[in-house]
């Protein structure tokens, strides 16, 4: 793929970040990124309130396993992404147009690769899979069924999310945003029809999603072969070269391992609640929905981050990446503050939007007042995060995220449950009370770095990254 100079007239998928205020470029990319990740919630959202309104607690509890089974691989899927988009964002703010096209054609061949391998074993095991969630028994057949149906479309979902990477590698943040609108809409239809209409529950959701996302990797690869985004495609930059991929690999591996640990602590949450009844299964199920809503404005700021000051990085401008830090995290505090205090007078009927068991919602409401305050330190962690990875150091967000799991997340919910066997408030406080150890470790690790920085200089530490 190279920068068509004919294409150049109209409006391209490219945007340099390396200059105007910061705030403001951190408001202008960050937007749009809040609105997909919003429509993409829906998916699960709307999979889990339609499920809700034509069957019972055990096909939410199906739908709430696989979908999250699901989320796992998908953000796995995007933290490996993340080496791509830094990767492109130096390119982009260092103008070397010809490494961002070899780049962006390597991160396709690479990604495509991948998906397709992984389709084929994680079908081979998904009754395992199931097994390993202690799924409650009324609920694992529907839960087999919805990740059959999810891992064969794995693929596309992978080409999203790989599409969406490219795009706001090149800074663009608002065509990933059209692309899933027009998912989720589609998703919302077919989940009526497969499941209001055809009464297929479970697989219904599953089909609904599947096939919501081959139409956004449609209109995608529409919207880059008409060269709206000023982009053509060549043949021999899909060919990969090892020092391309060594990059990609060498970012975005310790992203996918930091956000595939978080998702087994979040699965390893679950299978506990699971063994504590369908009630206490389906609430936290509704529950990680919720926060996966709320969760919008600090999940978007590691992205947000991390694309701005790799642009800013690539054309040598230090101090607009510790500006872009700087607001990012008294951004997502301000967020966390307000949306935890108003959650603990609006828990209950939040949860009862998903659910009419009395006892579900109850100990979803529990569970959410404990849980929401990780909206604020997971944003402050999640800030950082992004930064060390525009410098190449993601080891360190897999670090703490790694720590604060085995030291704190899932010990904490683990004896909260065996302790107070009769309220989900403690099991949720174990997620804030890891993120705050991450928060401690990642202001340690950023002294070090302005340290090491002070005393070496940018220039070393921008080659080195």
């Amino acid at each position: 793929m190279v920068f068509d100079k004919k294409h150049h007239t109209g409006k391209t998928m490219e945007k340099n970040l390396t200059s105007g205020s910061v705030f403001r470029n951190i408001l202008s990319f960050s937007l749009p990124y809040v609105l997909s990740y919003f429509l993409q919630t829906l998916y699960g959202m709307a999979d889990l309130f339609i499920v809700g309104q034509f069957n019972g607690v055990a096909h939410i509890t199906a739908v709430s396993v696989g979908s999250q089974v699901m989320h796992m691989l998908t953000v796995m899927i995007v933290g490996l992404a993340m080496g791509s988009t830094v990767m492109i964002g130096r390119a982009v703010g260092a103008k070397q147009r010809e490494q961002a096209s070899v780049t962006v054609c390597n991160t396709v061949t690479l990604f495509m690769g991948v998906s397709i391998s992984a389709t084929a074993i994680l079908l081979l095991f998904v009754k395992q899979i199931v097994s390993v969630m202690s799924t409650p028994q009324e609920a694992a057949a529907g839960t087999v069924v919805y990740l059959t149906i999810c891992f064969l479309g794995i693929p596309f979902i992978t080409a999203y999310n790989i599409i969406s990477s490219i795009f706001r590698g090149l800074g663009d943040s608002k065509s990933p945003m059209y692309f899933i609108a027009a998912a989720c809409a589609a998703n919302i239809l077919l989940d009526y029809l497969f499941i209001g209409c055809f009464h297929l529950g479970a697989a219904g959701a599953a089909l609904g999603t599947t096939l919501s996302q081959t139409i956004s990797v449609v209109i995608a690869f529409t919207a880059i072969y008409r060269g709206k985004t000023g982009i053509v495609p060549k043949r021999q930059y899909f060919k990969l070269q090892p020092e391309i991929i060594r990059q990609i690999l060498k970012i975005g591996i310790p992203v996918a391992l930091q956000d595939g640990f978080i998702q087994i602590a979040f699965i390893v949450i679950t299978v506990i609640a699971n063994r504590r009844g369908l009630n206490d299964a389906a609430a936290v199920g509704i529950v990680e929905k919720i926060i996966g809503v709320v969760f919008l404005v600090p999940s978007t700021m590691l992205s947000t981050v991390s694309a701005l000051s790799a642009q800013n990085i690539g054309a040598g401008k230090h101090e607009r990446v510790e500006q872009t830090l700087r607001y990012a995290v008294f951004i997502t505090i301000g967020y966390g503050l307000i949306v935890s205090s108003l959650m603990q007078l609006a828990a209950e009927p939040v949860v009862g939007i998903f659910t009419d068991e009395m006892e579900a919602a109850r100990a979803g409401a529990q569970y959410l007042r404990g849980y929401i305050w990780d909206c604020m330190f997971a944003g402050i962690h999640f800030c950082f995060s992004g930064y060390f990875c525009a410098y190449g150091l993601s080891g360190i967000s897999f670090l703490h995220n790694f720590l604060s799991i085995v030291c704190v997340r899932i010990p904490g919910a683990y004896l909260t449950s065996k302790y107070f066997a009769d309220t989900l408030f403690p099991m949720g406080l174990a997620a804030p009370g890891g993120s705050l150890l991450s928060v401690l470790i990642c202001v340690a690790a950023f002294l070090w770095m302005k340290a090491a920085m002070r005393k070496e200089g940018n220039s070393s530490w921008e080659a080195e990254g």
